[in-house]
Formats: structure tokens, C-alpha cells, sequence
């Protein structure tokens, strides 16, 4: 098959991703029986408003409670409250929405049920800082661990042990029974990564946390090395009776969106394979591994034959190198594939976030194809000083290559897909 608009195809494969970790299929399969009592639903993550729209739609009974979700991804809601605040640096919205989440279930009791909605970016939204910490401490906090090219779920041991309400601690909080319904964007779906895992264990420790510091040198207030050093960090661990009447499920991930893609590529006459639905690691050097693989299959037809389609999903991370550069982990990897396969007219790629945003932009992710760098050096720019500069937004900006969508409504992490003609 030939295929004669690239951009399109690809961004089709995408949109089959993003419809394949739709919440509302998940939802339905897993929604829990009624309680004697009251339900009350509580959630947090860039998709939770959304979650809570398709909770509603399916379910016949009265609901209550809040979800806490980013700026600007909010929707309407008929019973549950929408709390708006900052991702992926805190803001003092979050810190009030994580005391209202943790007020909201104390109160419960034994015949009542929790319904959590939890998908990722609930780590900053839920910003709960223990005693002698402040706001401020936990922003800090956050921006050193974007910046340290440390692989989320050892982001997320540290902090869930430098908090008041991750690590399992707000369904700790209720007496109430606890259903958590998880879209995961963590590798590997453990349920106690994605958000940090506000209503599910894990059996790390604060232990594991300081090594994790010490191993990524990162330069923590004192206040937050000596509560690390104090049992008061330990988080509830798995097998505590407080959980013993909780379930959780993940509804949505990444390997079942990839596989919606490879199907779609397929239906369309061309080979489809994935590589991994859980690659980590620094993003200029997954995406050289991926463009030596393309450039591979382009010139020798091996491991694969083209025409072909490779998928890969899971989490990179960007170490900063640089101050006052533009763009998230996506587009880093699009910018360093482009620089591997500058010249190779043949091949075609799209990396992006499946929940329209990367980093802190307002795109989801970008194009890249052997012409790229071409481009970019007609524009006037150098697309090596761009990567140096962890500015690879400002590039694809400017040659028109940004790929926008908006709010997806869920976050199954990270798609790329490469197209080998």
C-alpha cells in the first residue's frame, strides 16, 4: 500500500490510540455494586474530569464528591465537583483540592463506598506536604525531579514518602470501602505509580527514597532529608488491614492503545509492529535507538520489511541541560530522530503525549521526517543547539511541525509510531 499523506496516517493511529484508552469502556465493565450507605466519588489526574463525565453517564444512582484535574482540562459534570489546578508544578489550588479529597472521605463509614478515579499528573495535583514542609518545598521539589532524567515510578517513590496523601495514605483515611479505577501512563501498569498512588500501596520505603536522592544527587531542604530519616515518612504498606476491603483495577494502558493502532495500520494493508509498550529512559536516546532501527528496516529490510509501521509506548525522561528551553519529553525525541534520520525521505514519524500535552506547552507532541532538519536550517535555526538546549518546541514551532490536540481526556503516556515507506 502506498500511503500518500503521511501526517494523516499517522495522526490516525494516534486518534485509534486515544480512542482505545477512552475511560468509559473501562468504567462500565468495572463499576461496583451500590453500598447501604452513600458513594462518593474522588479522583485526581489530567483525565479525571473526563472520568467522572463517563462515571456519570453509566451510572443510575446519586453520586457525590470532587476530582481534581489541570487548568483548562475541566468539563461539565452533573453531580461531582470539578477542582481545577496547576500540572506539572503545583499551585496552592492543589494543595486545598488534596485537603478537601482527604475532609471528603474521613467522614465515611464503613457502609459507604469511595469510587477513585486516578490517572497521571495526580502527583502534582495533589500536592500534600508533611508537617514542617511547605508548599514552596514541594514545588521545588517536583521541578528537580523533572529535571533529573529520573524514570517516573522512582519520581514517584519520593514522592509519595514526602507526603500527607500518596502512597496509599487518603484510602488509609476512610473507613469507607475503596474501588479505584486507574488509567495508567506508568510502565509496566503498577496501580501504586500512576498518581503516586493516592489510594494504593506500595512496599516501598523511605529508605528506597533516600537512595533514590542520593542516586540523582538531588539537593533536598533539609526539613524533607530529616523527615525522610523519620519513621514518620513510612507510608502504609500493602498487606495493612486498612485495605483489606479495596480493589482496584486498571482500565485504560498503554499496550491496549498500541494495539488499536498496529490494527488500524494493518486494516490499511501495511505491516504494524510494537516494540514495547514500556520504554524509559533519557529521550535522545530511546529516539536513536528507534531511528537506527528505521533506518535499518529502510536500507536493508531487517529486523523488519517495508513497508512498516513500529509502535512504542511508555515513558521517557529529559535531563535538563539548559535553562529557558521549550518542550517535553516528546519533542525532544522527535528532534533527536530527526537529526538521525536527516536525508532519509522514506521515513515519517509522530511522537506524542496521549493527553494532548508535552511538558508544559500547549502541543501534544511533533512531526519529524527526513526532511526536518532541512527545514530547520532554512528557518534559520540549529537543530542541534535546539536539542542542546532542550528547546525543541521553539523548532517545530517555527516549520509548522507542533502537532496540537487539545485535551485527549485520558493519558496513556507517551505514543510514537514511525512509518517506514
Amino acid at each position: 500500500m502506498t500511503i500518500t499523506a503521511p501526517r494523516d496516517f499517522l495522526k490516525s493511529l494516534f486518534d485509534a490510540a486515544v480512542r482505545a484508552a477512552d475511560p468509559l469502556t473501562g468504567i462500565k465493565a468495572h463499576l461496583p455494586a451500590k453500598p447501604k450507605g452513600r458513594t462518593v466519588v474522588i479522583g485526581a489526574g489530567k483525565g479525571a474530569a473526563q472520568m467522572a463525565q463517563a462515571l456519570e453517564s453509566v451510572c443510575d444512582e446519586k453520586l457525590e464528591g470532587l476530582v481534581v484535574t489541570r487548568y483548562g482540562y475541566g468539563c461539565e459534570t452533573r453531580d461531582i465537583e470539578i477542582i481545577e489546578a496547576a500540572h506539572p508544578v503545583p499551585d496552592a489550588a492543589g494543595l486545598a483540592a488534596a485537603r478537601r479529597l482527604m475532609e471528603t472521605v474521613r467522614g465515611l463509614s464503613e457502609d459507604d463506598l469511595v469510587i477513585a478515579l486516578i490517572c497521571g499528573g495526580g502527583s502534582a495535583l495533589l500536592p500534600s506536604p508533611p508537617e514542617r514542609l511547605t508548599l514552596e518545598d514541594e514545588i521545588a521539589l517536583n521541578e528537580m525531579l523533572l529535571a533529573s532524567g529520573a524514570p517516573i515510578s522512582a519520581m514517584n517513590v519520593v514522592r509519595k514518602h514526602l507526603s500527607t496523601i500518596k502512597g496509599g495514605r487518603l484510602a488509609a483515611a476512610t473507613k469507607a470501602r475503596v474501588v479505584s479505577l486507574i488509567v495508567s501512563d506508568i510502565p509496566g501498569d503498577n496501580p501504586a505509580h500512576v498518581a503516586s498512588g493516592p489510594t494504593v500501596p506500595d512496599g516501598s520505603t523511605r529508605h528506597d527514597a533516600l537512595e533514590i536522592i542520593r542516586q540523582y544527587g538531588l539537593q533536598l531542604p533539609q526539613a524533607a532529608l530529616d523527615h525522610l530519616n523519620s519513621p514518620k515518612a513510612d507510608a502504609p504498606q500493602p498487606d495493612d488491614p486498612v485495605f483489606s476491603r479495596h480493589e482496584h483495577h486498571i482500565i485504560a494502558s498503554a499496550g491496549v492503545s498500541l494495539e488499536a493502532a498496529a490494527a488500524v495500520a494493518k486494516a490499511q494493508g501495511l505491516e504494524a509492529v510494537i516494540l514495547s509498550d514500556a520504554i524509559e529512559g533519557e529521550a535522545r536516546e530511546v529516539a536513536l535507538v528507534h531511528a537506527a532501527i528505521a533506518r535499518e528496516v529502510l536500507g536493508r529490510d531487517r529486523p523488519f520489511s517495508k513497508p512498516v509501521v513500529i509502535l512504542s509506548g511508555g515513558e521517557t525522561t529529559v535531563t535538563l541541560r539548559a535553562k529557558g528551553g521549550k518542550g517535553g519529553r516528546n519533542g525532544e525525541f522527535t528532534l533527536a530522530a530527526a537529526l538521525a534520520i536527516d536525508g532519509h525521505e522514506n521515513i515519517h514519524l509522530l511522537a506524542a503525549d496521549t493527553d494532548g500535552i508535552d511538558g508544559s506547552e500547549d502541543n501534544a507532541g511533533a512531526f519529524a521526517d527526513g526532511g526536518t532538519v532541512k527545514r530547520l536550517r532554512a528557518a534559520g535555526l540549529d537543530p542541534r543547539r535546539l536539542l542542546d538546549g532542550n528547546d525543541s518546541y521553539s523548532g517545530f514551532k517555527a516549520i509548522g511541525d507542533l502537532f496540537e490536540t487539545g485535551p485527549t481526556g485520558t493519558n496513556v503516556n507517551d505514543f510514537r509510531v514511525i512509518l517506514i515507506r
